[in-house]
């Protein structure tokens, strides 16, 4: 069954996303949008294990797949892996939108994700989403470094080769963000580059008054 897109932006209207590139910010400001306001945070990150448990390999192939240790998931072309992040993502996709119409439909959901500003054309509208980037270099050096990453540093230096496994997923994340903003910035859709000018509590305040809350 196909849904057209005016549907799932009406049953969508209690939603806002924030989405955009690694280590942009998105999950600070979520959770304090949501704290601030009173209001759920949806997080996709952290619902993949549920969405992976009802999938099946037929429909979501990618969100099937099984690697055996860090060799062989980050042993990949950098081109392989960035189209296996996308799959994986477009596919988690189905199960976020039947959720956020579940549980927005009597009250507001802010959406902390990974929707394109393509994607968010067919499920949103500008003022319901705003895109939080970070421009660096360094994603995997800031992503090992943060506290609620500390299973993904331990899995990437449980690699044979922990630095050619480092080298290839930063170049992927970093070559996957660069292509994002600069979608993003041909969109219509606010664009907030992380910026160490600004703290969390003035991004917050600029998605309030993007949002009209």
């Amino acid at each position: 069954m196909i849904f057209q897109n005016n549907v799932v932006r009406h049953y969508l209207k209690n939603v806002y996303f924030i989405s955009g590139t690694a280590c942009g910010g998105k999950t600070s400001v979520s959770r304090a949008l949501g704290k601030k306001y009173g209001i759920q945070v949806y997080d996709v990150d952290a619902m993949f294990p549920v969405h992976q448990q009802m999938s099946d390999k037929d429909n979501q192939p990618e969100m099937n797949r099984i690697f055996g240790n860090a060799d062989e998931f980050f042993g990949r072309s950098v081109e392989e892996y960035k189209n296996w992040l996308i799959k994986n993502t477009r596919e988690q996709l189905d199960f976020v939108l039947l959720d956020l119409i579940r549980l927005s439909q009597e009250k507001r959901i802010i959406c902390d994700c990974h929707i394109t500003a393509r994607e968010a054309d067919m499920i949103t509208e500008p003022s319901r989403c705003i895109f939080l980037t970070n421009d660096t270099s360094d994603i995997i050096g800031e992503y090992c470094r943060r506290p609620d990453h500390q299973d993904f540093k331990e899995f990437i230096n449980s690699a044979s080769d922990s630095e050619k496994a480092k080298a290839v997923c930063n170049e992927t994340l970093y070559k996957l963000s660069t292509e994002r903003i600069n979608d993003i910035k041909n969109s219509g859709y606010l664009m907030l580059e992380r910026s160490s000018k600004r703290s969390i509590e003035e991004t917050v305040q600029l998605a309030v008054q993007h949002f009209g809350w």
